[in-house]
């Protein structure tokens, strides 16, 4: 028996010195638990934080493509605005040139005119001197005017 004893003082040395390896161990594991479940947690919150930025991101692109197709409809209508404006200024042109001939027409009407009543205003003076030369010749009384 002797001979047993000192494995047996070597076994319980051995199964001591794993005892206090298991408890260094598990202090080890206890004091890395508690830092691992804050990591944990702040992952989880991490997670959640890059879920509702992704579902933000989703509808800011959607706001965006929502945007750019009202954007791209307003272009549109503002090129439509542009060549209506322009084909109205053409027309206001054309209509002015059309006024514009129109008012020289009849200025020159009216000059046409002056100058016929002008040419009968001095025919008729020559006619009322010739007149009155034959009245005198005659030597008639009556006057006409």
């Amino acid at each position: 028996m002797a001979l047993s004893a000192p494995c047996t003082r070597a076994a319980a040395a051995a199964i001591r010195m794993k005892k206090i390896s298991l408890d260094n161990q598990s202090r080890t594991i206890r004091h890395l638990r508690a830092p691992l479940a804050i990591v944990r947690r702040e992952t989880d919150a991490i997670k959640e934080e890059h879920k509702s930025n992704l579902i933000a991101l989703e509808a800011s692109h959607k706001v965006i493509a929502g945007l750019t197709e009202i954007g791209l409809s307003m272009s549109k209508k503002i090129e439509k605005m542009k060549a209506k404006k322009q084909m109205v200024k053409e027309n206001h042109v054309l209509c002015h040139q059309k006024f514009q001939a129109r008012i020289q027409e009849s200025e020159d009407s009216m000059q046409e005119q002056h100058l016929i009543i002008k040419t009968l205003v001095e025919e008729k003076d020559g006619l009322l001197q010739t007149i009155q030369g034959l009245q005198e010749a005659n030597r008639c009384p009556c006057s006409i005017r």
